[in-house]
């Protein structure tokens, strides 16, 4: 019999973040976060089990889940917030509050039409579109990637999407799919968009795949019960006996007429989610049938998609309405892999062949390569990017300092706070957003401000200090405006006089430069209200409960 321990009762404690041990913690998880290269997903692999940490974590990874991007920015404006609004010595709900009043402000901000830092995308033009997919790989260094690969795979990932894209698209756009197919072990610059499906087969079932010559459409039958004979795994339906008969024999007589069926019907192609049994495999060949088992159900939805086909989950009669069809077939060979490729009548499924030289590099590149889909995915909703760099981060504090030092007098009215608690929240509100932005610079260089647009400009940490600033600098953070501009610098984290930047970008602003840094929209919106209703939810806490059993 096992030793019974006595329950132990939880722990509660009262003002959690005046404890230095959070305090702490929360300073590690910030340094974590600010120092990291790549994505957010090394958020899932952290042990975290303080609980104001959980929170943090868990908004952050729940941001990541719905948007792919931004989770970084989150994470590390979560974590300057709470820092700063602990210095200024207000109250809580006065804190909150205010912030509340300042996360208004920005987002009004960035859906104004006046916005200077926001630009509209033309999808007559994929120049846009390509920076900001170049700009989410340039990100992440662990992709391990060069200029010419990063070029080869941002026009590989814009291809991808594009042909998602329906072609007669009027009011209403459904998207296709994109499905990366593993390489590893192979260059970047093989990697390669294809329409369809590449589905991998073994080598020695290349050479049972007869060719089948037809001047038009293939039919395909899509089946996601197993054809195993397994009485497990029949799915859906009823198989009869009769007195006498052994079970797997009846089984198997129903999985020859359904093969008949498909015969009858001249099915060209038959894939199967699970397994088919050798048995009716072999009667298919036989009849010039082509069978594909073990596709998985990962290929289950892109393949019913692109043929049309509605999943059979039964071994009864099939109805015609479930078969689907495809352009053509082939067998095609990458590396030392074979693959039999499905061509559509109409592209709105692809497949991205994803090469690297290892598998550590190509798990990255996979999971960037997903997030710049999904944000061009978000493009087609709200068709806007904002410049990335920490050109929008500086920017948007100068337009805050600017808003609450000249115009106070709407949050001041309805909240009947001070305008020097104003000003003290708006420091701590701009000062987060600023070292946001200078967390971007890893080598230990000067950051500056220009005070016209507000924006990021990063020095060289070998840079000598007493020079004229146009000298040292080429262009901001974001790429859109060049040093020779009479722009006025100064120190990013430096005592200077509040300033209203620039808005209202020039029409040209989009095609002013090749070379963009971009951020897509709507991740970084919703990153930016994540952190500061996080920090607040954070600030507001009275008591923790932790159970230590």
């Amino acid at each position: 019999m096992s030793r019974l321990e006595a329950k132990r009762p939880s722990l509660c404690k009262s003002e959690p973040l005046t404890s230095e041990r959070v305090k702490a913690t929360l300073s590690v998880l910030k340094g974590v976060v600010t120092s990291c290269y790549g994505p957010a997903a090394l958020l899932a692999s952290l042990p975290v089990t303080q609980p104001i940490l959980k929170i943090l974590t868990t908004s952050v990874q729940n941001h990541v889940s719905c948007f792919s991007d931004c989770g970084l920015f989150t994470a590390i404006l979560c974590c300057n917030l709470v820092e700063n609004v602990q210095g200024v010595g207000l109250t809580t709900t006065t804190a909150i509050k205010l912030n509340k009043h300042l996360l208004s402000l920005c987002t009004e901000y960035l859906k104004s039409e006046i916005c200077g830092c926001r630009i509209r995308i033309d999808f007559g033009s994929t120049q846009l579109l390509l920076c900001l997919v170049r700009s989410l790989l340039t990100s992440k260094p662990a992709c391990m990637l060069t200029r010419e690969e990063v070029e080869h795979i941002s026009t590989l990932i814009l291809r991808a999407f594009l042909l998602t894209v329906p072609e007669n698209a009027k009011d209403r756009i459904i998207l296709g799919k994109s499905i990366i197919v593993p390489l590893k072990g192979q260059r970047v610059i093989d990697s390669t968009v294809l329409p369809g499906v590449l589905i991998e087969i073994p080598e020695v079932q290349v050479m049972k795949i007869l060719p089948i010559k037809k001047s038009d459409s293939f039919k395909v039958a899509l089946f996601c019960a197993s054809l195993s004979g397994d009485l497990s795994e029949t799915g859906e339906g009823t198989v009869v006996l009769s007195h006498g008969v052994s079970l797997e024999n009846a089984v198997l007589d129903q999985l020859l007429n359904l093969g008949r069926q498909l015969v009858s019907d001249q099915v060209d192609l038959v894939m199967c989610q699970k397994v088919i049994h050798p048995s009716l495999k072999q009667f298919l060949r036989t009849h010039g049938v082509i069978a594909m088992d073990r596709v998985g159900v990962a290929l289950m939805e892109p393949l019913s998609k692109m043929t049309g086909t509605q999943p059979i989950g039964s071994l009864n009669s099939v109805s015609p309405s479930s078969y689907g069809s495809v352009k053509d077939w082939c067998i095609a060979k990458f590396g030392f892999k074979h693959f039999f490729h499905l061509i559509p009548n109409e592209t709105t499924v692809c497949s991205l062949l994803l090469c690297n030289r290892n598998d550590t590099a190509w798990d990255e590149l996979k999971l960037t390569c997903q997030t710049a889909l999904h944000a061009l995915q978000l493009t087609i909703k709200e068709p806007y990017v904002l410049l990335g760099g920490g050109c929008t981060e500086t920017h948007l504090a100068a337009y805050i300092r600017h808003k609450t030092r000249d115009e106070p007098e709407s949050i001041l009215k309805s909240d009947g706070c001070t305008q020097t608690e104003l000003q003290l929240m708006s420091e701590a509100f701009c000062s987060a957003l600023e070292t946001l932005a200078g967390s971007l610079e890893h080598d230990g260089g000067e950051i500056l401000t220009d005070r016209k647009y507000g924006h990021f400009w990063s020095v060289q940490a070998d840079s000598p200090s007493a020079v004229n600033w146009p000298d040292l600098l080429s262009r901001c953070g974001c790429g859109l405006y060049s040093s020779q501009e009479e722009l006025g610098w100064c120190f990013l984290r430096g005592a200077h006089h509040p300033f209203m930047p620039q808005t209202c970008l020039p029409r040209e602003a989009s095609g002013s430069a090749n070379d963009l840094t971009l951020d897509c929209f709507t991740a970084k919106l919703s990153g930016l209200q994540v952190a500061v209703e996080t920090a607040n939810l954070i600030l507001d806490l009275s008591y923790v409960i932790e159970d230590r059993n």
